[in-house]
């Protein structure tokens, strides 16, 4: 895998026992969708999200229930868990107490300076880092109109960055997120040259897996190829393993992460002479109980086919009720359409 990005190097943090920045692998996060205080369905979910790779997982933190089954959540799981707090600085402390790895502040609707630093003493005095997470759609007030939504992002953010820091405390994230993918661009690259910590980037609010996922590739995609972003969130009206799958092919598609298998296969047009889109379909399922870092082909015809099959681990260039399977660039077998599912899979998960 060649890595051609250059990355901004950012201050490292620990989230628990995960590395944040300073060159560490750009860390995959997700989100729970269960009523935190559920403590038993919210674990169950977690653990799913744990199954498909999630390194990182925040839970919303509504009130002072929610807040206490945190340490029932935490003996439970394998990964760090942040606790998003909104409105109530009291539910932040809370979860301190409780033993959360991480928090997440809102600057838009904390209020007050003097409850931010109330938190902020208690997470210094545990080594908990704070994201301070910016949404466009919850900015501070601001005096002058004529700043841009992107603008007022920064501001907000590099404001709690200062508080924060008075305070001796540099345990730092930053977020900036909006659901139009020029003013989160935009954002998060002028930040990035004006504070050293690490940077949380997604698209919020990108909607269901069909748009969404394209949405959060465009800005996600773009920021990471400009070398900035630590950690990811692909924001899906959707299970969150959703978020998690789409997070991990975005960081494989830019060779910046290596998780599971990638699939190759051709769109299929009228030069294929065997159903490619079906068998695509059936190896995509297949390859989703693989855990292993493996390239696979699926072509159709005979312009790309026997090249891209070559190139990958694994590949098959399908024809007229025969198909071609490749090893690692050598031809392997040649085998009968009936078979070319059951032959490809065993050439993989021999690999």
């Amino acid at each position: 895998m060649t890595e051609i990005i250059k990355r901004r190097i950012s201050k490292a943090i620990r989230i628990g026992n995960v590395t944040v920045g300073g060159g560490a692998p750009i860390v995959v996060q997700s989100m729970t969708k269960t009523d935190t205080r559920n403590a038993v369905a919210t674990v169950r979910q977690i653990k799913e999200l744990e199954d498909c790779g999630c390194e990182l997982v925040r839970v919303a933190v509504p009130d002072a229930q929610a807040a206490g089954a945190i340490v029932d959540i935490k003996k439970s799981i394998n990964i760090p868990l942040v606790a998003d707090i909104h409105f109530d600085y009291r539910l932040a402390l809370e979860a301190l107490e409780a033993g959360v790895d991480g928090l997440r502040l809102n600057p838009g609707n904390i209020g007050e300076a003097e409850k931010v630093k109330k938190v902020a003493l208690a997470a210094k005095e545990r080594g908990v880092p704070i994201r301070i997470g910016v949404n466009a759609g919850s900015l501070p007030m601001t005096d002058n109109p004529n700043l841009t939504i992107a603008e007022r992002m920064v501001g907000a953010a590099l404001e709690q960055v200062r508080l924060l820091e008075s305070l001796d405390f540099d345990l730092i994230k930053v977020s900036l997120k909006a659901f139009d993918v020029p003013t989160t661009i935009e954002a998060y690259r002028n930040i990035a040259e004006k504070m050293p910590y690490p940077l949380h980037i997604g698209i919020t609010e990108a909607g269901t897996p069909r748009t969404g996922v394209i949405r959060s590739t465009v800005g996600i995609g773009t920021l990471l190829w400009l070398g900035i972003g630590d950690t990811i969130r692909v924001s899906l009206t959707a299970h969150p393993r959703e978020e998690v799958v789409a997070a991990y092919e975005i960081l494989k598609s830019l060779n910046l992460r290596e998780h599971g298998p990638i699939l190759v296969s051709c769109p299929t047009c009228g030069r294929a002479e065997a159903d490619v889109v079906k068998l695509a379909e059936e190896v995509e399922k297949r390859l989703q109980k693989i855990d292993k870092p493996i390239k696979v082909a699926v072509m159709g015809c005979v312009v790309n086919g026997p090249g891209e099959a070559k190139d990958a681990d694994v590949g098959i260039a399908c024809g007229k009720g025969k198909g071609v399977i490749f090893k690692r660039g050598e031809k392997v077998a040649v085998v009968e359409e009936k078979d070319f599912l059951t032959a490809l899979m065993r050439e993989v998960e021999g690999v």
